[in-house]
């Protein structure tokens, strides 16, 4: 790896691999800030000085700002760096590096990284008549989402008017700009800009440290740009919400009719259960419902369609909302029921199981019973446990293929076969496991406690009506009528005002679901 040693109190020496080396020899094919190539021109042909390096200017001597040092170095750039104390902070930086005051670093390059908080933007007030034309590149952060009414790319630009600013580079860690070649962190730099020449500079420069650039467009998307490092999983926050209060509503109802009725009824405690066996109760529901819920949101929007008449009207914002977040939810379900398998297998292992198991072995010794098969059972059990067992495969199935890896060696009617065609499947299965599981238990009238139907019974309502859903969607006269809407037919009233498809909810045919 390439390296560049900073250690110890005083200015460390550069110390360079034969690939940095290899770097720095051929600078002259470097990125310049004027988005030429620093090299030899038509003009100077034969001529054997060697150019000078291309110079960038960093404002600040935090963190960030040592370590894009150090990547611009490698890629054979020369650093200016700015900041308050020179003296005390050059101690941190190579010696090759020009530690100086703002107004010094500011002078000697055209394009100046702002590593600085936006607190400390009125320092540059003073330096506005230096910085006239040159491109500032703001990599700040702020702490909280939408801390401030304006983001701090465009408050810079109101405040440096006659300067261009960019907004990059602030979602790539300090530990990512050091490395060379980062395998544990993104490398993609989302980028924008209202000039088009500056964004492309930046861009280019961006390439040449390795990084992917992402062209965001105007400044506008800056506050988008500086929300995306400080929100956590932000696609995920709806299917999240919506698993715990799943969650919490299953446990609560099978702790009422399984913990509760017994108690107070025959005032027998079975709170031991609560750790393992109401967990496991509560797992496979939940599982169940979310994956109803993936293809319900499929099923909906063709319902939208069909009313309408036409695929050009936009879907109302919480449809298309739950149709981006059909991956999230599809990969939960599976995440839920692969942990349902784990705690079923540890079921055998609870000594309250095998005390169970005692007692009924006693039961039966004292009842003179020699043989205690049940077919009927023997028979339930098993196909309850192989189509569990389905069921869960088929989910892994379309969890490996939502891995970008393998997404991207898929056609769109391989992946829409899998995420659709087996996804249904899958649904059919489970809830084929399901009711297996009931059994007869939804026809027993001790089953329903507290006058509550059994868990199972409110558990598979929803995916049965999805699939009862899918039957609809298939007879002929309905599948016709949908295939002609997708294919582009517009029997709208509203044709006149029609709209084209906007987000990716709507790019994509809405029952081909996408747990990717």
């Amino acid at each position: 790896m390439d390296s560049i040693s900073m250690m110890g109190s005083s200015r460390s020496p550069v110390f360079l691999t034969a690939s940095s080396s290899h770097h720095l020899h051929h600078a002259h094919t470097c990125f310049l800030p004027n988005g030429m190539k620093n090299g030899h021109g038509a003009g100077d042909a034969g001529t054997t000085c060697p150019p000078a390096q291309p110079t960038v200017a960093i404002l600040g001597s935090g963190d960030f700002s040592k370590c894009l040092t150090i990547r611009l170095l490698r890629c054979g750039f020369h650093v200016v760096v700015g900041s308050r104390h020179p003296k005390l902070a050059a101690q941190s930086f190579p010696h090759v590096v020009d530690v100086t005051h703002h107004e010094d670093a500011v002078g000697k390059a055209s394009i100046v990284f702002l590593a600085i908080r936006r607190e400390h933007y009125p320092v540059l007030w003073d330096l506005k008549h230096l910085l006239e034309g040159k491109i500032l590149v703001d990599v700040s952060n702020n702490r909280r989402v939408n801390q401030y009414p304006e983001s701090n790319a465009e408050y810079l630009a109101s405040l440096l008017p006659d300067s261009i600013v960019v907004k990059g580079f602030n979602v790539i860690s300090a530990w990512a700009m050091q490395q060379s070649c980062p395998k544990d962190a993104s490398t993609q730099v989302f980028i924008c800009s209202d000039s088009v020449e500056a964004r492309q500079q930046i861009m280019e420069l961006a390439r040449h440290l390795n990084f992917q650039p992402v062209d965001m467009g105007t400044l506008s998307s800056s506050r988008d740009i500086e929300n995306m490092p400080i929100q956590l999983f932000p696609g995920w926050k709806g299917p999240v919400l919506a698993a715990v209060a799943l969650s919490i509503f299953f446990f609560a109802y099978s702790f009422v009719r399984d913990i509760i009725h017994p108690y107070v009824k025959y005032k027998q405690s079975d709170f031991y259960k609560i750790p393992i066996e109401m967990v496991n109760r509560t797992l496979p529901t939940v599982a169940i419902t979310l994956l109803a819920l993936v293809y319900l949101a499929g099923q909906l929007a063709a319902a939208h369609q069909l009313y309408y008449g036409t695929k050009y009207r936009h879907f109302p914002h919480w449809l298309e909302g739950w149709l981006q977040s059909r991956k999230q939810l599809g990969l939960l379900s599976f995440f839920l029921a692969a942990v349902h398998v784990l705690y079923s297998l540890c079921l055998p292992m609870r000594r309250s199981e095998r005390y169970l198991l005692l007692n009924t072995a006693y039961q039966q010794v004292h009842a003179n019973v020699e043989n205690a098969w049940n077919e009927e059972e023997v028979w339930r059990v098993e196909m309850y446990v192989s189509f569990g067992i389905m069921s869960l495969g088929l989910l892994s199935l379309l969890a490996i293929t939502s891995i970008p890896s393998v997404n991207s060696t898929l056609n769109w009617r391989e992946f829409s076969f899998i995420q659709s065609t087996l996804g249904y499947i899958a649904l059919l299965i489970a809830t084929f496991h399901g009711l297996l599981f009931g059994w007869k238990r939804a026809f027993e009238e001790e089953a329903y406690r507290f006058y509550l139907p059994p868990s199972f019974v409110v558990a598979l309502a929803l995916p049965v009506c999805v699939i009862l859903g899918k039957v609809l969607m298939l007879l002929p006269c309905v599948a016709r009528k949908l295939h002609q809407i997708r294919r582009g037919l517009d029997s709208s009233q509203y044709r006149c005002q029609r709209l084209e498809p906007v987000g990716s909810a709507v790019q994509v045919s809405p029952e081909r679901v996408t747990i990717m």
